[in-house]
């Protein structure tokens, strides 16, 4: 354990942003299941509703940097093309 007054701050602040990137990174990978399960489906419209969800959580963790932008890219790019393969 830390003895240093800095350093037990930083262990508190680290396990803060953590669990706050862990709690993001569960959100989004909640959404691309939506996204995934309503392509399965095979249902349309519940597909681009989900993936318009998806797509703005993704962006937001980019943002918030829990994501590099080109990972964000990625994980939208991916959907985007399962959705419209539906059609």
């Amino acid at each position: 354990m830390a003895n240093i007054k800095s350093a037990k701050k930083r262990i508190l602040v680290n396990q803060k942003r953590a669990d706050r990137n862990k709690a993001v990174k569960s959100g989004v990978k909640t959404a691309i299941k939506k996204v995934n399960a309503a392509v399965a489906a095979n249902d349309k419209a519940a597909a681009s509703t989900a993936l318009v969800a998806a797509t703005s959580a993704i962006n937001k963790a980019a943002t918030k940097g829990v994501y590099h932008k080109n990972t964000a890219s990625r994980k939208v790019s991916r959907l985007a093309q399962a959705v419209n393969k539906m059609a």
